[in-house]
């Protein structure tokens, strides 16, 4: 297949997709549509949940193993869209529509590279994997399917990313927090109020500098995002609540810096989840030897992917369309891009030397 014909094939399939509701955890409609590329091709699949996946046609048990993944859940539109979010439009070259960008055009790039190089043949073992919830790190996404998987020694992750490579991605990690005081009536001097109190651990949040920060992710952050207290104009509130996010880099897992706060406030702080940590490759692993042989830019991502489930073996993240038109209205995605993202696919893999 030329890169031309699997272009025009990519676009399709994108186009479909668009066109089907596949919000996260109510990704059951657009499964058929990947699966049907991959049975009209000769693949075997598998299903857990709305995740599928494939191994290639020349898998050889004991050869090294390259994971290439991306997700085929999307958000839901927001407000500003000039057309229905659901009805791809191609025009000059754009297709428009929910999910063009994050992260379909990385997915039927993935997939349309994957049906190529498994038709020339490589000297290690690939599986393609199509997953779900990934917009809300769900549990029945990428984490239910790599316990199925056979041995995976690496991955690519598709996101948009111009085509560069994330060679680390900073953790999240959402806390509540809450400080007491003790209630009493505002005309009076009596009571301890809780916002006052709160003040001053808000700030330390603010001002406080994690001393371990990292060339490709910078610093740890942490953002106060919501803030709530009192039940009246005339009584002093005997609690403040408020929910910080943090991100954390590679320097730090989850757990060490939620220590680290807990260590250093006087509120009662608690943890979501733990289980969202930062992702890093070293610099000397074949996928990053392979970027710099092509000339590849590296960088370090903000955002998140289903790298931050992933901790049994390195991921980069690759893909085409740019991060910035992701969860946007008009969101959308160059047919040149895809291409460009086909070709950038194969030429990575027909590179890569385990």
């Amino acid at each position: 297949m030329d890169i031309q014909k699997a272009t025009d094939k990519a676009v399709r399939i994108l186009s479909e997709m668009i066109s089907i509701e596949s919000f996260s955890r109510q990704e059951d409609n657009v499964v058929p549509v990947i699966e049907k590329e991959l049975v009209n091709n000769g693949y075997k699949i598998y299903r857990k949940g709305n995740n599928i996946w494939t191994y290639c046609k020349d898998y050889v048990e004991g050869n090294p193993t390259l994971m290439l993944d991306s997700h085929i859940d999307t958000v839901k539109p927001v407000k500003g869209w000039d057309t229905d979010p659901f009805t791809p439009v191609l025009e000059n070259g754009r297709l428009t529509g929910l999910g063009s960008n994050d992260a379909g055009g990385c997915l039927v790039s993935l997939l349309q590279a994957f049906i190529i190089t498994d038709e020339t043949g490589l000297p290690y073992n690939r599986v393609f994997v199509a997953s779900c919830e990934e917009e809300v790190s769900g549990a029945n996404g990428i984490s239910i399917v790599l316990p199925e998987l056979k041995k995976v020694d690496c991955a690519i992750i598709g996101e948009p990313t111009c085509m560069e490579m994330a060679i680390a991605e900073k953790g999240l990690m959402v806390l509540d927090c809450e400080v007491k005081g003790v209630a009493g009536h505002a005309a009076r001097t009596g009571g301890v109020n809780a916002i006052t109190e709160a003040y001053k651990e808000i700030e330390w949040f603010h001002s406080f500098e994690f001393p371990k920060k990292s060339e490709l992710l910078g610093p740890v952050k942490m953002t106060v995002t919501i803030i709530n207290a009192g039940t009246q104009h005339n009584v002093i509130p005997s609690l403040c609540t408020f929910v910080v996010d943090v991100r954390t880099n590679e320097q730090y897992s989850n757990a060490q810096a939620l220590e680290i706060i807990q260590n250093n406030t006087k509120a009662e702080v608690k943890a979501r989840s733990l289980r969202l940590n930062s992702s890093y490759i070293n610099s000397d692993h074949p996928l990053v030897q392979v970027a710099n042989k092509l000339g590849i830019n590296t960088f370090g991502s903000p955002t998140m992917s289903d790298q931050a489930l992933i901790n049994d073996f390195p991921t980069v993240k690759i893909g085409p369309g740019d991060s910035n038109r992701s969860h946007t209205a008009n969101e959308y995605v160059m047919v040149d891009e895809i291409r460009m993202g086909i070709e950038g696919y194969i030429r990575i893999m027909n590179e890569l030397v385990f």
